[in-house]
């Protein structure tokens, strides 16, 4: 059986993927590793990548303005 993602799943899934091995990777630095300093900066990423997730797939103002003269006309 074959999943079918909607296709703005599939836009933020690598944003989400990216979030999730980071957070993952700070939590093996700050315990296993034991470098509490670098597990704290790539635990700073997750906020990050979600952040720039948000800016790149937010709508942007002239996408609107097409949406609603395509759906006026």
């Amino acid at each position: 059986m074959q999943t079918q993602f909607s296709p703005s799943l599939r836009l933020k899934l690598p944003f989400l993927a990216a979030g999730f091995a980071s957070f993952l990777f700070s939590v093996y630095l700050f315990f296993i590793e034991g470098d509490t300093t670098a597990g704290i900066f790539v635990g700073l990423w997750v906020p990050s990548i979600h952040s720039l997730g948000a800016l790149v797939l937010a709508p942007t103002e002239q996408t609107d303005n097409r949406q609603r003269e395509e759906q006026y006309s």
